[in-house]
């Protein structure tokens, strides 16, 4: 390396000619001998090459020469110590700067303390020796001593046989500082401050050294690797060239600079960068934001909370991640692990299975399947020793001991292992899964947890899972969500986008294509809005399903201005330890359906779009609004919109009430339902009963439980065409199926009346 060389007086050593009891022929230390008045050495008042100088007879096998005041070694300081030698008689030695690394504590062990040796090639020939010693290792430096030395007694050493006389010049030291950090530059380089970077000492000192030293500089690191061996925080911006180790505990806060690009450099991996910047952001750093910066993040395995943050189990900062892609790398992590079990359930500890056989080899966050259990029951904890899982949501299935599959998919991101997150914000990301991996796992607890503008592409299993109540109040705005299992037909689909265990979320303007479900939702309170979720095919007359799952009775839940594609909004209560009704609780209700657009196409006769399912006896519906939907078919015709799936349980008919259907439009739909009816009805024949057909009109097929009105449409007549000015008295609920109307007059009439029918009784 080339070295600008610039003079300092202060530094300089005394000359020879005042004197060598300055000059040690030792280490140099306070108390060492001194080269005065040894008969070995003299003062030569006119060389002709040095002028004043030192010759000294060598007769020890390593000579020493070492000027006794400390010169003072400081973090980023590099001195060149050089003199010239000539050979005057005798056998001819080797010569090397040579040194003493000192602090309060004496010397400093484990660094190099001499330079480069050189030969004198002759007698009378004037050779220079040099070296340079500093603080860091940087190429030039002879002597790198680290921040631990603070001062030096330097000088030169004669090696080689003895008996031989040599001229020393005196020796110059001088503070060359300035060609390894030039005062241009914006920038300071951890070497400068005892930076090894060997992978084993650890340089966090000098790292922090260089931090206090940057101001508003930035740090260098260069080509090397760094151990860092507990927390760092550096405050400047930092470039890496090399990269950092640190333990898994440890954490590194880069608050100058603080975003993924910065972290993956300094750790040579996007997916170790990753961990550690999200190790940072959930440490309260001084960044809300970590910003992707535009890159393509390729994981080579799951973003596990234990994995990059241990310790860390609950959060409730705001917290963004934004402004990138995360790509998924194919490998065995992303397997999914499936565990049998035997377990028992008890519905009056409606959340716990207990008696699990293999517990400690069931995953939290593993899904559960099995007779009994509905969609999207999640394991949220567990307890080993005591030999019990918790769940997600309760079982339907009662009481018994069963054979269960759990199931744990993989994640891009899964914080499953924290106990509470809230305020986590997803803005502006893609997730592209191809297949891979599932996008996020929620953590056990949390509220408030945000996806804007994000896009979930071909997730394996789940686009985002909620494994407890870290759903609550979750917002889902303007994302797109499209499915890996695209070109398959609706009924051997098995990917889900979403699903929610507790209350509050929003799910708007969001677009879902072509998944097995796009949202199981238990919970109330939630408002849907604006999105378009589309679960078609390319099959003639096929087969559709649920891609809205509503699992909580009383819902308080609006689902407005959507358009909902080939697939019905699904109500069940799947989730209820109970399901049979009992009289101390809710039944299904308090449901808002306005404003939709409902499509099908290519489905057969017998789709609905929506669907009651109660999986206990006894429910009923008591709050439903279905209000200025459109309906429309496209190439086949369908009956009705509306069904009650009786596979499990029916409704309990005569308690239905607070239902409206009302102004709602519909285009290839055999039979119009409204809440109220209204019914024309012509009798030809003069009779005392007119019986009224209305089952068909009535939503999910209801009893015909209330007349709120009957009008004549025509001369209400006897048989010989006398009119009849009287009032009917009707009767609700006739026939055998409840849904006829029985219209008595006091003497046989004919003629037309239209009835406005309810199939519910308002509160």
């Amino acid at each position: 390396m080339a070295i600008a060389v610039v003079g300092s007086k202060a530094l300089m050593p005394r000359e020879f000619r005042l004197g060598l009891n300055l000059w040690s022929r030792t280490n140099g230390t306070a108390g060492s001998p001194t080269w005065a008045g040894q008969a070995n050495a003299a003062i030569v008042p006119a060389d002709e090459d040095f002028g004043t100088c030192l010759e000294i007879l060598k007769q020890e096998n390593v000579t020493s020469l070492r000027y006794m005041r400390q010169t003072p070694i400081s973090p980023g300081c590099y001195l060149r110590v050089s003199t010239r030698v000539k050979a005057i008689a005798g056998n001819i030695p080797q010569v090397r700067i040579a040194g003493y690394a000192g602090n309060s504590n004496g010397n400093v062990t484990g660094v190099l303390q001499v330079g480069p040796t050189v030969k004198v090639s002759g007698y009378g020939s004037v050779v220079e020796v040099s070296a340079i010693v500093g603080t860091g290792s940087r190429d030039g430096v002879d002597m790198p001593w680290g921040r631990a030395a603070t001062f030096g007694y330097l000088g030169i050493d004669l090696l080689g046989d003895n008996n031989g006389a040599i001229r020393i010049e005196n020796l110059v030291i001088e503070d060359v500082t300035s060609a390894f950090v030039p005062g241009m530059l914006d920038w300071v380089d951890v070497r400068d401050f005892g930076a090894v970077g060997n992978g084993v000492v650890d340089d966090r000192s000098a790292f922090v050294a260089a931090n206090q030293a940057a101001g508003k500089n930035q740090i260098l690191v260069p080509e090397g690797t760094y151990y860092i061996g507990s927390d760092l925080s550096i405050s400047a911006p930092v470039r890496f060239v090399g990269r950092l180790t640190m333990p898994r505990s440890a954490r590194l806060a880069l608050t100058g600079k603080f975003d993924y690009p910065t972290y993956a450099a300094a750790f040579g991996d996007e997916t170790e960068g990753m961990k550690r910047a999200l190790q940072a952001m959930l440490g309260f750093t001084d960044h809300g934001s970590l910003d992707l910066c535009g890159r393509n993040v390729h994981l080579t395995e799951p973003l596990k909370v234990a994995d990059f943050a241990p310790g860390v189990t609950s959060f409730s900062n705001r917290r963004v991640i934004t402004n990138g892609q995360i790509s998924i790398v194919s490998g065995s992590a992303w397997d999914t692990r499936a565990v049998n079990s035997v377990a028992t359930y008890n519905p009056n500890n409606s959340l716990v299975l207990s008696g699990v056989a293999n517990i400690a080899n069931i995953e939290i966050g593993s899904r559960i399947s099995g007779n009994g259990v509905g969609r999207e029951v999640y394991v949220n904890a567990k307890n080993v020793a005591a030999g019990t899982l918790t769940l997600s949501q309760p079982l339907y299935g009662g009481a018994a001991t069963r054979n269960y599959t759990f199931s744990r998919y993989r994640y891009a991101f899964d914080f499953s292992d924290m106990e509470q997150l809230s305020r986590l914000n997803f803005d502006d990301v893609e997730f592209l899964l191809d297949g891979n991996a599932s996008g996020v796992m929620l953590a056990q607890t949390g509220s408030m947890n945000c996806f804007r503008d994000c896009y979930f592409t071909k997730p394996k299993d789940r686009g985002i899972t909620s494994i407890g109540s870290a759903c609550q109040g979750m917002l889902v705005d303007r994302c797109e969500f499209l499915s890996n299992e695209m070109g398959e037909l609706a009924q051997n689909r098995s990917t889900i986008a979403i699903n929610v265990n507790n209350n509050d979320t929003k799910i708007r303007h969001s677009r879902f294509i072509r998944f097995g479900h796009f949202m199981v939702a238990a919970g109330g309170g939630h408002m849907i809005e604006g999105n378009h979720w589309f679960q078609g095919d390319s099959a003639q007359n096929g087969v559709r399903f649920g891609g809205l799952i509503l699992t909580q009775t009383n819902l308080q839940v609006t689902i407005t201005g959507n358009y909902v594609d080939n697939c019905s909004i699904e109500w069940t209560n799947e989730h209820d330890a109970k399901p049979n009704f009992e009289g101390n609780e809710y039944s299904f209700g308090a449901l808002t359906i306005t404003g939709n657009t409902f499509l099908a196409s290519d489905t057969t006769a017998g789709f609905n779009w929506l669907v009651v399912k109660p999986y206990g006896t006894g429910q009923f519906i008591h709050g439903l609004a279905v209000l200025g939907n459109v309906f429309k078919s496209l190439n086949n015709k369908v009956n009705r919109i509306e069904k009650v799936d009786t596979s499990i349980a029916d409704l309990d008919y005569t308690r239905m009430r607070n239902i409206v259907f009302q102004g709602n439009m519909f285009n290839g739909v055999l039979n119009y339902v409204a809440n109220p009816v209204d019914i024309d009805f012509s009798q030809g024949t003069a009779a005392t009963r007119w019986v009224v057909p209305v089952n068909v009109a009535l939503p999910f097929g209801g009893f015909a439980k209330k007349i709120e009105s009957v009008v004549p449409t025509s001369a209400i007549t006897t048989s010989a065409n006398a009119r009849v000015t009287e009032m009917p008295w009707v009767q609700p609920m006739q026939g055998t199926n409840k849904r006829q109307v029985g219209i008595n007059w006091s003497k046989a009439a004919k003629g037309s009346i239209s009835l406005r029918v309810r199939m519910d009784a308002p509160e």
